[in-house]
């Protein structure tokens, strides 16, 4: 596994990631990286995968998933966006296409999460939580400790608190896993705004 040279800058560092062509054959748009990390960050988000809008921009989480995600963190897109203290790094960094014969996106490429996210949080070693969105990302962080299901994962989040916390993925299409598990907005949603502004300090 490629490591962080003591004496490499997060400059250097994310010019690295971004050059990164280990996918380049599967990828249906080419690689392009998509991510953001600070040497100020205390929040790191953990997504899945950056949709088509997002690697057509390259801002991550600029779409409806964002919206909801930035709702449920009590933050407007300023905040979101240029505040250091927060992180972006999706288990896969491109976009990894679509689902042949089905609706939705491609799964995360599954070279990527175990090449850079150990360099990543490395170099950010300021991070106190982080927030593993969808079934991907917390397959790959919390391993055998993942509950039977999504839901199941959801619900006994706290248990991996104060490093991480387990969400679902905000995407319209999951409105229905919404409104199946209206304890998720009654009860996770307060928590995870409690848990951010005690990371950020605010």
């Amino acid at each position: 596994m490629r490591t962080c040279h003591p004496t490499e800058s997060l400059d250097a560092l994310l010019a690295r990631v971004r050059s990164c062509r280990e996918c380049e054959a599967v990828l249906p748009l080419g690689p392009r990286p998509v991510l953001r990390i600070s040497a100020e960050a205390r929040l790191l988000i953990v997504g899945q995968a950056p949709g088509r809008r997002v690697h057509e921009t390259g801002i991550p989480w600029n779409d409806p998933s964002g919206d909801r995600l930035r709702d449920w963190l009590a933050m407007d897109r300023e905040q979101f966006y240029e505040d250091p203290r927060i992180a972006i790094v999706p288990a896969g960094l491109c976009y990894p296409g679509r689902l042949p014969g089905r609706g939705g996106d491609a799964p995360p490429r599954p070279e990527c999460a175990p090449k850079w996210h150990p360099v990543l949080r490395a170099a950010m070693p300021g991070i106190r939580l982080t927030l593993l969105i969808g079934a991907h990302a917390q397959a790959f962080y919390l391993r055998d400790a993942v509950g039977k299901t999504l839901a199941d994962t959801v619900a006994g989040g706290r248990r991996f608190l104060p490093e991480f916390l387990p969400l679902p993925h905000p995407s319209p299409r999951n409105i229905a896993w919404f409104r199946r598990h209206p304890c998720f907005e009654q009860e996770t949603v307060p928590e995870l705004r409690r848990q951010v502004r005690e990371v950020l300090g605010g």
